[in-house]
């Protein structure tokens, strides 16, 4: 996503659990450590069926190009693992963590997000999984003048570096459409000579929806991430449809619309009819809802908290809502005052990002008569 909090900027620390706001239960016993889900070449392969019966229930779609199942469930890093501070590096372990121990596999993260490349990179390696996650990264460059590479190509080898990757990188996307019309032909390039395994391009502006259709359509790529959410579904007019026709992979991004939505329900309790799809928290409400589009290939909210994390990952499992659930989910949110709004409310309300992003925005912003 496009890296400017012009939306996201809150100014008070605030750090509830969603357990203390919904009494929520956490992610229970915690499922087995998986095998890898991923090739472990430069070219794309199917992997082998993970035998482990602790397998069983979680919910993976295929990726449409490869064959290859990935867990519908990914972790963001946007704002969320952008921090300097120790205690703060802490808490994003544990989400790491507990994101892999749950099942989770794809990490989602770019150079333009400040420390998260470098936080998720050490978190990673600690953990012994650099070559076994299923990473998808982002290339924003344009370069010293117009068809140079060198800009990216000093971006994916600091990224091969942060990442401690020894094989090519799974999935390398055109951040929000930058420069797009040179680095998409870099991107198959990359891809060709086996330093990327698969290819994409990303926005989370509906207003490039449109072109972001068109890329997918007569880009040849594996891959599309895209702002699709119970509140923001204009990526179902031409971004998904375009996705289906052409056999590319949909990650989706903002399905939480950065604590937006959870923001607007407050405390009230997830409706009834929803627990007939395990759904016992709002986030699995949000997630589930997401994920029951076959269109979705893999969801990847993001978060700094451990607990959140827990609740966002149980929606891997249990039975998906049917078509006419999800209708009735939309106009049950319809109904409730301020989800119209949630376009123009700041991101993560009430909550401060106190990493290299946000501080040289504010520091442009002291500068600037024209404020972010």
């Amino acid at each position: 996503m496009v890296a400017t909090l012009r939306k996201g900027r809150m100014m008070q620390e605030w750090n509830p659990t969603r357990r203390e706001l919904f009494k929520a239960g956490g992610v229970g016993a915690a499922a087995a450590m998986l095998p890898s889900t991923v090739a472990t070449g430069a070219a794309a392969s199917s992997p082998s069926p993970d035998p482990s019966p602790e397998r069983d229930g979680l919910i993976t779609r295929a990726i449409p190009k490869t064959g290859e199942r990935i867990p519908v469930i990914g972790l963001g890093t946007f704002m969320t693992f952008d921090t300097v501070s120790d205690r703060g590096r802490e808490r994003l372990k544990r989400v790491a963590q507990e994101h892999w121990r749950a099942g989770g596999r794809v990490f989602d993260v770019s150079p333009l997000y400040g420390r998260s490349e470098i936080n998720l990179g050490d978190f990673i390696s600690e953990m012994g999984i650099s070559d076994r996650a299923f990473l998808a990264n982002k290339v924003w460059s344009t370069g010293e003048y117009l068809w140079d590479d060198s800009h990216a190509e000093s971006n994916l080898r600091r990224s091969m570096r942060r990442l401690s990757r020894r094989r090519p990188i799974d999935l390398m996307q055109c951040h929000s459409l930058t420069n797009v019309d040179v680095v998409v032909p870099l991107l198959h390039a990359w891809k060709k000579e086996g330093r990327v395994r698969l290819i994409g391009v990303t926005h989370h502006e509906p207003a490039y929806f449109d072109l972001l259709a068109d890329w997918v359509r007569r880009g040849d790529l594996d891959f599309v991430q895209v702002h699709y959410s119970i509140h923001t579904r204009v990526a179902e007019e031409k971004v998904l449809p375009a996705a289906r026709e052409t056999g590319t992979a949909v990650l989706v991004n903002m399905a939480l619309e950065k604590a937006r939505l959870h923001a607007v329900v407050g405390n009230r309790p997830v409706p009834d009819f929803a627990r007939e799809f395990g759904i016992e928290t709002w986030s699995q409400f949000f997630l589930k809802w997401v994920i029951s589009n076959p269109d979705v290939t893999c969801v990847i909210p993001a978060t700094s908290n451990p607990d959140h994390l827990a609740e966002n990952v149980r929606a891997m499992r249990g039975p998906l809502p049917d078509p006419d659930t999800r209708e009735r989910m939309v106009r049950y949110m319809e109904g409730i005052e301020g989800f119209d709004q949630i376009a123009s409310m700041p991101w993560y309300p009430g909550k401060s990002y106190r990493g290299l992003v946000s501080r040289a925005q504010q520091a442009i912003d002291a500068r600037s008569p024209w404020p972010s």
